[in-house]
């Protein structure tokens, strides 16, 4: 596993890598590849969250369960996939959402670097997934490693907003403290609840009125043609 970090998310990570827990989780992938298993995202897209956003600028958290399981979807960002990948329904869901609240035309690309120059951590609870089986790596020791990250935001930092979707994500709550922060939950935006909690939301107008509250230059949620964005990594 490639753990190079290039941004100043470096000391906290590099804490953690060396903690026990760290080791078992290098043992179950290492245990999954000698099974024949394909993991994804790649090896050098695995910390890709913490390589393309700075500790002190994150604004935002959007808390995803695992990555994509599917063939070139997984890039190591929550919920993006790279431009000519079909747009996957959970993310087809965000859009929709973002349409709604913000009346931004849907893109036509699922690639969410856009965001992420602005301050927005894509980060998965589970940070790698055997092809082709969801929540395989469920029980690997990822959430011992994201829960120490949301923790460190939550310590060091003020005024982060965190988008927790679906139960799953709910269950970080507790990690935050809500006197410094913004917490918002909603169902996930999955087809299977989006309906039931999810849209209508108005998360991304509300994290923006709150970073302006606080004198925070708010996110720019739309996305734009890839052809005019300044960097995709």
């Amino acid at each position: 596993m490639n753990k190079t970090i290039t941004t100043t998310w470096k000391p906290i990570l590099e804490q953690e890598f060396q903690k026990e827990y760290f080791a078992e989780i290098e043992t179950f992938i290492q245990n999954q590849k000698n099974l024949g298993k394909t993991i994804f995202p790649k090896e050098t897209d695995v910390f890709k969250a913490f390589n393309t956003t700075n500790f002190e600028e994150t604004k935002v958290v959007i808390l995803g369960q695992d990555p994509y399981h599917g063939l070139n979807q997984a890039e190591g960002l929550s919920f993006s996939v790279p431009v000519g990948e079909k747009i996957p329904p959970s993310l087809k869901n965000i859009y929709k959402e973002i349409k709604a609240d913000l009346s931004f035309e849907i893109p036509q690309h699922g690639h969410l670097s856009s965001w992420v120059e602005q301050g927005v951590l894509l980060l998965n609870a589970i940070l790698t997934v055997n092809a082709k089986e969801a929540a395989s790596h469920k029980k690997a020791g990822w959430e011992n490693f994201t829960n120490q990250i949301i923790k460190q935001l939550s310590q060091k930092r003020e005024n982060v907003v965190f988008l927790l979707w679906g139960n799953f994500a709910k269950q970080k709550k507790e990690l935050i403290d809500e006197t410094k922060h913004l917490v918002l939950t909603a169902a996930h935006p999955s087809p299977f609840s989006a309906y039931n909690g999810f849209f209508g939301c108005r998360h991304f107008s509300k994290t923006n009125a709150f970073l302006e509250q606080n004198k925070i230059k708010t996110i720019d949620w739309e996305i734009k043609d890839p052809n005019n964005q300044k960097t995709l990594f």
